[in-house]
């Protein structure tokens, strides 16, 4: 090293170190969902009648609601097939959505890029949980729509953001993945009963999220400091608002879904999110990402009444993927 070496020099290197390291990882530790899951085996039949799709009240709001909790268990796993299915396939659209905006913020990136390597083993990592999460939807046999027409009209053009605004792009990469991370540790950690497809499939898209959450946060902790005030000051009104939109695209059942089953709008109101419990489970999704927001220089006066207007204010997690305790 010189004596010219600049600090920026030195992040840089640091910063492709990380991006090296993620993509070895990429190498030696990666799924292939038609040769880890084991999708015609007797026991990952999908049977009629099976308690183990009944949600579990720890770990879905509707599943810990006294209208669902009534219901014969017919009619709850019947809800429960169609929850997951839909939950599925909001994951895979919005990886597809994902891909598309990843290649075109690699398209112009200059030969030698750290960037590039990750970001392409992101995507075949990306387009194996599409493939896993259709086959899922497939094995259930539930129509689920999936997104709300609004986004699914806007899927097209949300890619292109990351050409121009590519942290926005990677902020919103982060709306759609921390949630569902969150929600599957959950289950994971949970006791219930679940079926083994559910199972696989969630532990090998947490297993392989948990590196592309950890680039999105070091992508951002590098760039934002780098953008003009005025541009570091619209991001940080625009990541909270980014983050309640796509986590209710991913969370809350779409109007089809009430319809179907019936579901009475008072039941709605307190499961999205009009209860304290409700309101706590909100919160508990973005304290990874109130952390990065602080850090990355996102979190200031302004954008803290945004977060809390927002609903998903409140702890700051002390490291990523800290499980939601200290409220106990």
């Amino acid at each position: 090293m010189t004596l010219s070496t600049t600090r920026n020099d030195l992040d840089q290197a640091d910063y492709d170190d990380v991006l090296r390291r993620l993509s070895e990882a990429s190498v030696d530790k990666h799924f292939d969902p038609y040769v880890d899951i084991a999708w015609d085996s007797p026991e990952f039949a999908v049977t009629p009648n099976d308690p183990r799709w009944i949600l579990n009240p720890q770990d879905d709001p509707l599943g810990s609601h006294p209208w669902y909790q009534a219901l014969p268990d017919e009619k709850k796993i019947e809800i429960g097939m169609w929850r997951q299915a839909n939950v599925a396939k909001v994951g895979l659209q919005f990886e597809n959505i994902l891909i598309r905006g990843m290649t075109q913020y690699v398209f112009s990136l200059p030969n030698g890029s750290a960037e590039y390597r990750y970001c392409t083993h992101e995507c075949i990592e990306e387009g194996n949980h599409t493939l896993m999460f259709q086959e899922m939807v497939n094995r259930i046999g539930v129509d689920a729509p999936g997104m709300g027409p609004v986004l699914r009209g806007l899927s097209p053009f949300i890619p292109l953001a990351a050409g121009p605004l590519p942290e926005l792009f990677f902020v919103g990469v982060l709306a759609g993945e921390e949630p569902i991370d969150h929600i599957q540790k959950t289950f994971l950690r949970g006791s219930g009963n679940m079926h083994p497809i559910m199972k696989s499939v969630m532990a090998i898209h947490v297993a392989e999220e948990a590196r592309h959450i950890s680039f999105a946060h070091q992508y951002l902790n590098r760039r934002v400091p780098q953008m003009s005030r005025v541009g570091r000051f619209a991001l940080s009104i625009a990541m909270p608002i980014t983050m309640r939109i796509l986590c209710d695209a991913i969370v809350v059942p779409p109007k089809s879904f009430w319809k179907r089953f019936d579901i009475p709008k008072s039941v709605r109101k307190e499961l999205f999110w009009g209860s304290p419990e409700t309101r706590a489970m909100l919160r508990n999704y973005f304290g990874d990402v109130r952390m990065l927001a602080q850090d990355a220089g996102l979190m200031n006066r302004f954008s803290k009444r945004v977060w809390k207007a927002c609903k998903i204010d409140g702890d700051v997690s002390r490291f990523r993927s800290e499980p939601v305790r200290r409220a106990a």
